[in-house]
């Protein structure tokens, strides 16, 4: 998903990737915060023992700063490759989701996820 997302994130600046054991979604805010970033996203594997183990979620937070809500995010889960999201796919919502959380300075429910449909993305 990442090298995916990052061919279609041209004039963005990625920080670097941290990689933490056990973590929650509201890390990446912490993370975000100290970074200075304007926005985060964390990649979540899904926990052993649902229907599928190799599930993603993606969590996106603009202005990520201590204290945010789930109601201020948006997710892309469903990430995989057994009858799930595709990564290509989620890479291309993220793209979508991020350029919309900058140019509306917001990312959650005030953020609507209208992405064209799935045919606008092949080729």
């Amino acid at each position: 998903v990442l090298a995916a997302a990052r061919r279609l994130l041209a004039g963005w600046r990625i920080a670097p990737v941290v990689v933490a054991h056990n973590a929650r979604v509201a890390l990446g805010d912490e993370i975000g915060h100290r970074l200075g970033a304007r926005c985060v996203v964390m990649m979540i594997g899904e926990r052993p023992g649902l229907s599928i183990a190799e599930s993603l979620s993606l969590y996106m937070t603009w202005d990520p700063r201590p204290g945010r809500v789930d109601s201020e995010r948006n997710c892309i889960s469903n990430i995989h490759s057994q009858g799930g999201l595709p990564a290509r796919e989620a890479a291309a919502k993220l793209a979508w989701l991020l350029n919309g959380a900058r140019a509306l300075g917001a990312s959650g429910i005030g953020l609507k996820e209208d992405m064209p449909g799935r045919g606008l993305l092949e080729g």
